[in-house]
């Protein structure tokens, strides 16, 4: 078996060379197939054709003493674990002086009201209650977390009723393409819409690194699901796959829910696919590596999407999660800290851990960051209940905080910020602050963001 090197791959070590290449793999077509533009549309209940004026533009909160925020994210069903730190994150925003003491605009200054609402992980629900907090709250504007099922209805609606939006945790393609933009062009600028994250290029930036460190085969295992995600990556991954000269195996748009893989892991095993990529529901990945142990199907690297981001679903794999790589946007070894009031990344984890007394979660990061860019722009407004003011100023916003820098302004796409994710493993537990537990998740390649630093070794999955 050879080894691909850097020379045989087509691609640099510079995130930008990562980006164009994975980029420039994809047409058009795929490209929003792969961003789940059709899907993420209807998923939004016709939000988008339905945009226009709601003749409440310009109107802000009730109390023009008082900015009020509104907070969609999905606290209970299928994406509940990417709110499990809200209330934690939500009591630290209050606590700050800012959130605490008013927002100061020109010589007045604002008290500000945070009202959280639940998605319930459903698009419908989402959307419902986007409405729910600009018809009957008068929210001044709504910031929005963790992937499309919750964030595109929420900016739909926002879009459509005339209200500043930020949302995070969703590819930036996925999000722009819902509202209608075309990420190839991404030309378009939303009214009333902005947000961070990464996209497509940068898990490509993030995974395929990794694979380059690992001598392997150059051929790849493809566990896709019959449904959004899984349809989404397959449109996606062959042709970044195939322009670093590495072989997709695509195991078949299988259901979720599944309980048998033999067939799957029989042509993975036939196939000799050294390197395994997923996007799956969490049962269903716990439920075929557990079967491709069995079976004898120990890919060298496995690199995985959707799955394992957060502890629970490690405690509920065991020990056969040593070594799997998944991304990392935000953890405890980022050096970065608070807009609102200095703390550390560091000091923020250890916190959460002490009042709850769980293990960190990537999600706290973005949650809190959603916060410090809604007080970056509120600060840049001439008037906080003026909605359009506000709107225009998510475009300009450009600072650092606890997620590291982030500049709307910059791009790919007008009112987009980009976060570079990180390389993790999850590997047995060690002494510290933030690794004391039977599983913890590790930096083991920082190709993209060079702040962060390495603090494991990227080892196999299976030697």
């Amino acid at each position: 078996m050879s080894t691909k090197d850097e020379s045989s791959t087509g691609l640099t070590d510079k995130p930008a060379g990562l980006a164009a290449e994975a980029r420039s793999a994809l047409s058009r077509r795929d490209f929003l197939k792969a961003t789940g533009a059709g899907a993420f549309a209807v998923a939004g209940g016709g939000l988008l054709a339905a945009c226009g004026s709601s003749g409440l533009k310009g109107a802000g909160g009730a109390n023009t003493k008082e900015i009020v925020i509104g907070y969609v994210s999905p606290q209970t069903g299928a994406l509940a674990e990417f709110a499990t730190p809200d209330n934690f994150v939500l009591g630290k925003i209050r606590q700050t002086s800012a959130y605490k003491n008013g927002f100061r605009i020109g010589n007045k200054t604002y008290k500000v009201k945070i009202i959280e609402v639940d998605s319930q992980s459903d698009p419908n629900r989402a959307s419902e209650v986007a409405k729910q907090l600009i018809l009957n709250q008068h929210v001044d504007m709504v910031v929005t977390s963790s992937a499309p099922e919750t964030t595109n209805p929420v900016a739909g609606a926002c879009e459509s009723e005339g209200v500043p939006c930020i949302a995070t945790v969703v590819p930036w393609e996925s999000w722009y393409a819902g509202l209608g933009g075309d990420p190839l062009k991404p030309t378009t600028t939303f009214k009333y819409n902005s947000m961070f994250f990464f996209g497509v290029p940068e898990f490509a930036g993030c995974f395929i690194p990794m694979w380059r460190r690992i001598s392997n085969d150059g051929v790849v295992a493809e566990m896709f699901p019959n449904d959004a995600d899984g349809n989404a990556f397959r449109a996606a991954w062959p042709g970044i796959i195939r322009s670093i000269h590495y072989t997709p195996v695509d195991g078949g748009a299988y259901t979720d829910g599944t309980t048998d893989y033999t067939s799957m892991i029989s042509l993975f095993k036939q196939k000799n696919c050294e390197i395994y990529m997923n996007c799956p529901l969490p049962p269903d990945f716990n439920t075929f590596w557990k079967q491709a142990s069995q079976e004898g199907y120990k890919p060298k690297l496995a690199t995985v999407a959707k799955v394992l981001l957060f502890p629970p679903d490690v405690v509920a794999l065991g020990s056969l999660v040593n070594n799997i790589a998944t991304d990392s946007w935000w953890s405890p070894f980022v050096p970065y800290k608070s807009s609102l009031d200095g703390q550390s990344a560091s000091s923020l984890t250890e916190d959460y851990q002490s009042a709850t007394g769980q293990q960190w979660t990537q999600a706290i990061g973005s949650t809190y960051s959603l916060f410090e860019v809604a007080k970056e722009v509120f600060s840049l407004a001439s008037d906080p209940h003026d909605r359009q003011d506000v709107a225009d100023k998510l475009f300009k916003v450009d600072y650092e905080g606890i997620c590291g820098p982030i500049n709307f302004g910059k791009g790919p796409a007008p009112g987009v910020g980009i976060i570079e994710p990180v390389g993790v493993q999850w590997k047995p537990g060690r002494s510290g602050k933030f690794t004391d537990f039977h599983y913890a998740m590790y930096v083991v390649d920082n190709s993209l963001n060079k702040n962060i630093p390495v603090n494991a070794t990227l080892d196999p999955t299976n030697a």
